[in-house]
């Protein structure tokens, strides 16, 4: 008898006829428990596959027969993995396959915000554009500038690729280790969190959320960065203190951000981040490439039919 799977995002055509080979399938649109059928499928589930929605200890409870949670996401901070593992219940994620996506969204970034791209070209939308542009319109150069990355992992090696090799930009970086290949393939320069801070020209976050990450940059961190520096984020939003950020733009403590995540998505619509010209903000953009998020998918699918079949070899968070 094929295990059940609840599964609460649509997959492409091919990748759900794959993983129906191996299980008997229960598809959803959230994780929703005014649904009864949900209810109902979730107490028989081996499987749960989606992303997005909390998963915490009370989710887990309705889910006694429940072997694996996989997200179709890096990120998973939405998920009690505490309560996953005092079930024994495996969580696998998607680390890999997004990794050079989200580093083009925060290059991307970099580039929009310094040199203004968004704003300008709804200027030139709006009819402003009547004659030969004056400073006003000017921008700010990346190339042979100073890159700080906080959080060196897969994406902040591959941001550091682009910045240091493509932009000719010299690499600081904070993170819990040192890494002696990031300092010699880009001449990077480890360092303390407030050295960074101090001397970048770009503060790129690819942080996680943790109890230890949870507004790591607020007031104080602001005021230690240059006023000619930009924020980037396309960690989790929550690692920035967004009021605190505000607050830095409005002083003109920091040129501008560019930012892919927030504290609270989708943003609010009254967010004063919204009538800022220096800031760039895209909705959660980093991997949503048509290629990505497929392959995203196919990893979150072969993570689950591994899981369900013991066979874990990657991709696993607490096993």
């Amino acid at each position: 008898m094929k295990p059940t799977v609840v599964v609460y995002q649509d997959l492409p055509e091919k990748l759900y006829k794959k993983l129906a080979n191996i299980a008997d399938i229960k598809q959803f649109n959230s994780l929703s428990f005014d649904d009864t059928n949900f209810k109902e499928a979730l107490a028989q589930a081996s499987g749960l596959l989606g992303a997005g929605g909390k998963i915490d200890k009370y989710f887990i409870e309705k889910a006694p027969h429940l072997k694996a949670v996989s997200t179709i996401s890096v990120g998973y901070d939405n998920i009690d993995v505490k309560a996953l593992t005092e079930h024994n219940i495996k969580l696998m994620h998607t680390p890999t396959v997004l990794t050079e996506t989200v580093a083009d969204t925060m290059m991307a970034l970099v580039l929009s915000v310094s040199r203004r791209i968004p704003e300008l070209a709804n200027d030139v939308k709006q009819g402003l554009w009547t004659k030969s542009i004056t400073p006003d319109w000017y921008g700010t150069d990346v190339h042979h500038k100073k890159m700080g990355i906080i959080g060196m992992g897969r994406i902040g090696k591959a941001l550091a690729q682009r910045a240091h090799f493509g932009f000719n930009m010299d690499i600081l970086y904070h993170s819990r280790t040192e890494y002696n290949d990031v300092n010699n393939k880009f001449n990077a320069q480890y360092c303390t969190l407030e050295y960074l801070l101090k001397h970048s020209d770009f503060v790129c976050i690819t942080l996680p959320l943790t109890a230890q990450t949870q507004h790591l940059i607020s007031k104080k961190q602001f005021e230690q960065m240059k006023p000619e520096a930009f924020l980037i984020n396309a960690g989790r939003g929550a690692v920035v203190d967004e009021k605190a950020l505000i607050d830095a733009l409005e002083q003109k403590e920091i040129a501008g951000a560019g930012l892919d995540v927030f504290e609270k998505e989708p943003l609010p619509t009254s967010s004063p981040l919204l009538t800022m010209k220096n800031v760039v903000a895209v909705p959660h953009i980093g991997s949503a490439t048509k290629e990505t998020r497929y392959a995203m998918a196919e990893c979150a699918v072969d993570n689950l039919i591994s899981a369900l079949n013991n066979d874990v070899k990657e991709n696993c968070v607490n096993f």
